[in-house]
């Protein structure tokens, strides 16, 4: 499934109808890998992501800190919105200095992971992969895997 958006009220829409068919792994944490280019809005997506899950701080890319970790409201079945960037990173073992181990055994986690062409090497297969295209109009096509 792919769709398009054009702004950012049509991204906010985008995303609450995409947590809307979302629910927990039951034996591990739900992995949701973001890929796309550089400026493709995959921080947006999860900016508009956490907004839809009523998280209130102010979500900002991880990129130089490699992840951050947001609350999430009981109501949603998830604990934890922990969005990592790994843009920066070589390879799967370097998910360790996180405890990724750890944050994937918990079934409460719902983790979003851009980059993970990346990472590739240490991810199990993703609950959900979505890819980001920015069109040339200045759309995004968003294509569900």
């Amino acid at each position: 499934m792919q769709n398009v958006v054009a702004t950012i009220p049509d991204l906010e829409r985008e995303a609450e109808a995409f947590i809307a068919r979302l629910s927990p792994e039951p034996n591990r944490a739900t992995l949701i890998t973001l890929s796309g280019e550089l400026g493709a809005g995959k921080t947006s997506f999860t900016k508009a992501l956490a907004k839809a899950y009523s998280v209130s701080e102010s979500v900002t890319s991880p990129t130089f800190v490699l992840e951050k970790v947001y609350a999430l409201p009981a109501s949603t079945g998830f604990a934890h919105l922990i969005h990592i960037d790994a843009y920066r990173l070589k390879n799967g073992e370097e998910l360790k200095v996180l405890g990724w181990a750890e944050i994937m055994k918990e079934r409460s986690n719902l983790i979003l992971l851009e980059w993970p062409e990346n990472v590739a090497d240490a991810l199990p297969t993703p609950s959900v992969a979505i890819r980001l295209e920015p069109n040339a109009d200045g759309s995004r096509t968003i294509a569900y895997v």
